[in-house]
């Protein structure tokens, strides 16, 4: 392909040596309205092929070609990679191609910026398929977290995309809504820190990071997708925003995208309180907003807060969304059109472009020697590298809720170091419908499960071992049979005869239930898969019954899963249990792993295992009267397994914690430190907890919160030192005025080993007057471990 990198009309704003801002102005004061307009619009060439893999896509039918939006100029390009599958080596040419088309359509010769989800590693055929963010987050550890997202930037920036659509920071309220898969938990802190290291890996590659969504998406009443927001503006800021404040302020992210949800009556992509008021003018954002899909045109058909799409169009842009996705409604010739008529003030136009026309200034787009052929690099989206990186993070996800029989570790595998390890089961029954899927491993936003159900004659594109290929090499001495006992979804218990044979029969039953992720009701989690109890999906909760009941001493428990299902009741019955949040291509080795003993798990829950009789919503995040409360409700909303918890094959324990003061003033600090020694007799990897308790406060309180955590790897016997520095900051919430504050009074430090551990107990005093705090704050606790 031959590709002309020359540029019709040149000016200043193609000199690198100047500031990206005084570039992209140069270059706005020299276009015209349209050239304007057309820079906050997108195009999605290829979206009819490809199946739907957004909501309500197919009302959306009638966008303007690809050759009809380049005109004049385009602002972005929607997954080119993404939309169906197309190798790496077509996708950087059909890219380059597009490019060179819009370049060559404006007299400016701008390209767009093209973007694509990254979730689970770049969304696209043949790449490597990480574990979810739920998994992610339920490895507490933010470095591994960089890296993976480093790896996913270099990968998309190889070929030409420049803003990746994660991470997803929206806090988790509800189980019961199909996204919980995408998030990073239920704790504001721990999505926070997580969400901060997504945001510094992927742009550390030069790709654009985008949080969403803003804000307010995961409190939708009844768990339902795109329902208002259920919250009020205290746990709206305390709760809700931190993680994106984070990200903003010490992360300098470069975009956000808007949710879908109103909050008490306001449609966020019509916010301008949010959108400019508190992201721009309050945090100093300087990036670029952009829409959800088709959130613009949602305000008139599903908010039915505007009269039409050019009527939305104003709403968003006046609010502060700059670019429109996923092709261009209203912020195209509509919004041409309101200015030149003088409905939309041109200052209203220009104020978005200029944050676009700076950003590709940045991202290089505008340098004299940029050209869509450039990039040339060989492209190996599932390099040795990204499986290793996949491999850690499964291996480190997974996480072993129950084994008081001491049922597991199982031994038996050729990587075994231990000379006297046991032998293994001799046969085995792999029982249950997540068993033999590789697809129950992946999240919806994984390739595999978005965009291939559309393209059922093609392999998945990658190297994924279902959980019963990776048993059968982890136990190459077993027998292992396989029944499946029943499907995912669906009313066929024909099959659990044969599952219960096939367990009491063998030596060892792994029963593998769960979800299938998928899109708007084809799959058990997912966006649009949202659920309405929290039993297992369809009749896999018979399964688990019937099998247990013909050994449950020998039965191995495995949830491989999206959310977290009420199980507690099977965890007590059955030998050892483990939980899994889709793992990606690796996790059914790392499952394995940890079932053999070859892995010894690490895993710590992001989010709680909900009791088999708890109401929902409900997370430990709770003031006193939100949680057991006797005389008061006879439901009990205590978990089956708490935030935080995680076993291992060694034991932990944390002693001689300290604090350097029982005093700190409101605008001071305090250290904490322990002593964290592994009293077993193999190497494993604690994870200290440090929470917060403020015993009173002018608001009510959640009973604890999380403020600090770190990893310490240990070999048997040794212990290290850890220390959390903990400043005064780390006890602000919103008051009554909806001001932050730090006020004066006791609090306890509890430093533990999930949020239902009692520990131990540090009471502190904070000292001096009533103090307000902004975005300036200190929101971490820094933690130091000293060398082993």
């Amino acid at each position: 392909m031959t590709i002309s990198d020359e540029r019709p009309t040149t000016g200043p704003w193609n000199d690198p040596a100047l500031p990206a801002p005084v570039r992209a102005k140069a270059l706005l004061d020299s276009m015209t309205i349209s050239e304007k307009a057309r820079q906050l619009g997108s195009s999605w060439p290829g979206h009819d092929d490809g199946g739907d893999v957004a909501p309500m896509q197919e009302t959306f039918r009638d966008a303007e070609s690809f050759e009809e939006a380049v005109v004049d100029g385009l602002g972005q390009l929607t997954r080119v990679f993404g939309t169906g599958p197309v190798s790496p080596e077509a996708g950087r040419e059909r890219l380059a191609g597009l490019q060179a088309q819009v370049v060559a359509a404006n007299r400016f010769g701008i390209p767009a910026v093209a973007h694509e989800e990254c979730l689970t590693g770049f969304t696209t055929w043949q790449a490597t398929v990480y574990p979810t963010a739920l998994a992610w987050a339920a490895t507490w550890n933010p470095e591994l977290v960089r890296a993976m997202a480093a790896a996913i930037g270099s990968d998309m920036a190889a070929v030409g995309i420049h803003q990746g659509l994660s991470p997803v920071l929206d806090v988790v309220r509800d189980y019961r809504w199909g996204r919980v898969e995408e998030t990073l938990g239920e704790d504001p802190y721990l999505v926070s820190e997580l969400g901060l290291a997504y945001v510094q890996g992927l742009q550390s590659a030069g790709v654009v990071a985008t949080l969403k969504h803003f804000a307010g998406y995961s409190t939708s009443r009844a768990a339902r997708n795109h329902a208002p927001a259920a919250l009020g503006p205290r746990e709206f800021a305390d709760v809700i925003l931190p993680p994106f404040e984070k990200s903003v302020v010490h992360g300098r992210v470069g975009s956000v995208m808007n949710a879908y949800n109103d909050v008490d009556g306001v449609p966020c992509a019509a916010n301008e309180r949010l959108l400019t008021g508190l992201l721009r003018d309050t945090w100093g954002f300087t990036g670029t907003v952009v829409s959800d899909y088709w959130s613009i045109a949602f305000l008139a058909s599903m908010h039915h807060m505007a009269d039409g799409i050019p009527d939305a169009a104003h709403l968003a842009l006046a609010a502060g969304l700059d670019v429109e996705l996923p092709h261009t409604s209203g912020y195209g010739d509509p919004l041409r059109a309101m200015v030149e008529d003088g409905r939309v003030p041109v200052e209203l136009l220009d104020r978005a472009v200029l944050r676009v026309l700076t950003q590709k200034a940045e991202l290089g787009l505008l340098d004299p020697d940029w050209h869509p052929g450039q990039y040339t690099a060989p492209a190996d989206f599932d390099s040795p590298g990204n499986r290793d990186i996949a491999r850690r993070m499964a291996e480190e996800s997974v996480v072993l809720l129950a084994n008081d029989s001491g049922l597991l570790p199982l031994g038996g595998s050729p990587a075994d170091a231990q000379a006297d390890a046991p032998a293994g089961p001799r046969s085995i029954a792999v029982v249950g419908p997540a068993a033999d899927d590789a697809q129950c491993l992946f999240g919806c936003y994984s390739f595999p499960n978005h965009v291939l159900p559309h393209h059922p004659e093609l392999p998945l594109g990658v190297e994924a071992p279902t959980v019963l290929d990776a048993v059968r090499g982890e136990f190459p001495q077993a027998t292992v049979e396989h029944v499946a006992g029943c499907g995912i979804t669906g009313d066929d218990r024909s099959g659990i005869e044969a599952a219960v044979a096939a367990a009491t029969a063998a030596d060892l039953t792994l029963l593998v239930v769960g979800d299938r992720s998928g899109l708007f009701g084809h799959g058990t989690s997912g966006e649009g898969c949202d659920v309405s109890t929290l039993q297992l999906p369809g009749v896999q909760d018979e399964l688990v019954q019937a099998v247990l009941a013909a050994g449950a001493d020998r039965t191995v428990l495995v949830v491989v899963s999206g959310r977290p299902y009420a199980v507690g009741r099977h965890a007590a019955a059955a030998g050892a249990t483990v939980q899994a949040f889709f793992p990606g291509q690796e996790g059914a080795a790392a499952i394995a792993g940890v079932l053999s003993g070859r892995v010894n798990p690490s895993g710590h829950l992001p989010v709680q295992i909900p009791g088999d009789r708890a109401g929902q919503p409900g997370t430990y995040l709770a003031a006193a009267l939100a949680l057991k409360s006797d005389g008061v409700s006879n439901i009990d909303p205590t978990p089956a397994f708490p935030f935080g918890h995680g076993l291992s094959y060694t034991g932990f324990a944390i002693a001689d914690v300290r604090a350097s003061g029982s005093t700190m003033a409101v605008d001071g600090s305090v250290t904490v430190s322990a002593t964290v020694t592994n009293t077993g007799d193999r190497a494993g990897t604690a994870v200290p907890q440090l929470y917060l308790t403020d015993l009173v406060a002018t608001v009510t309180r959640p009973v604890r919160q999380l403020i600090g955590f770190t990893r310490v790897d240990l070999e048997p016997g040794r212990s290290r030192t850890v220390q959390f520095e903990v400043h005064a900051d780390l006890t602000s919430f919103t008051g009554q005025d909806l001001r932050r504050r730090v006020e004066p009074g006791r609090i306890l430090l509890r430093l533990g080993q999930s949020a239902a551990d009692p520990g131990t107990s540090l009471l502190v005093t904070l000292e001096g007057e009533t103090r307000i705090v902004d975005h300036t704050r200190a929101m971490s606790a820094p933690v130091t471990v000293d060398q082993d």
